[in-house]
């Protein structure tokens, strides 16, 4: 995707202070690495400016992207990715119904030939119970694996879709990608699992994420990004959207009871 790096800055600013800028980041647009198109970082570097990646999502997803404009902040900002006290939460749109109220999907994954991410078991092998996906650790690959939670509620179910909201534990390269998959349900518009050719863009956003920033009075970083129109196309007829965020945000945040039944 084509893109002018001012216009993008100007009209997708979530939030900015003078160590750091938050985006919220349209579909098909890369973050940085991008060999053969423009990204983030290239672009705003052609432009004099200067960024430092906090962390990356997907060119295929769309949402909350933190860059640090000074190497200070971003040094504070990826340690508590690296340490796991980020706090991120996703927003996923997946083909077919069936999935419980609250999950856990805590399957390794493992990179495989063509370097593509991979669950490290066999698919045969991975087991559910109460709402848990796992694989035993006799069944895993002989491949280099690595531990992957994500937890996720079911905020709204229709006829053929289902909306979760998603906070991954760990950071894997594609991990919500891949844990959906692997269970049987793939995000939208997936190029890598969704065959279909049925919908314009992956229906994955980065929707919170939630930070120290020391430099700042009070410390936390809170950061949402609003999905833009074009996420909730499949869901027809179409949510009161201010509503079902809110719905699952409850969800996220309802840790010690039992999620309410989905809408």
């Amino acid at each position: 995707m084509d893109f002018e790096w001012a216009e993008l800055r100007r009209s997708c600013t979530v939030a900015e202070d003078a160590a750091v800028l938050a985006l919220n980041k349209p579909a098909g647009i890369s973050v940085t690495g991008e060999r053969h198109e423009s990204d983030i970082v290239e672009a705003a570097a052609a432009a004099g400016e200067t960024l430092y990646p906090v962390h990356r999502i997907d060119k295929v997803t769309s949402g909350l992207v933190l860059l640090a404009k000074e190497l200070s902040a971003h040094g504070q900002l990826t340690r508590q990715f690296n340490k796991q006290t980020a706090e991120k939460a996703y927003l996923a749109i997946v083909e077919s119904t069936g999935l419980p109220d609250r999950g856990v999907i805590d399957l390794p994954l493992s990179v495989g030939r063509k370097n593509r991410v991979r669950i490290a078991a066999p698919r045969e092998r991975i087991r559910e119970h109460a709402g848990r996906w796992f694989v035993a650790d006799a069944d895993l690959l002989a491949a280099k694996n690595y531990p992957s939670t994500t937890q996720f509620a079911t905020v709204l179910r229709t006829d053929e879709h289902t909306l979760l909201a998603l906070r991954p534990i760990t950071g894997r390269r594609h991990q919500i990608r891949v844990h959906l998959a692997w269970i049987g349900h793939p995000i939208l518009g997936d190029p890598l699992f969704d065959k279909s050719g049925r919908y314009d863009r992956t229906h994955l956003h980065s929707w919170q994420l939630t930070l120290t920033a020391p430099w700042r009075t009070p410390p936390e970083l809170t950061l949402r990004a609003m999905p833009s129109p074009d996420f909730w196309q499949p869901l027809q007829p179409a949510p009161d959207t201010e509503a079902i965020l809110q719905h699952a945000d409850d969800l996220l945040h309802a840790t010690e009871s039992p999620l309410p039944p989905s809408e």
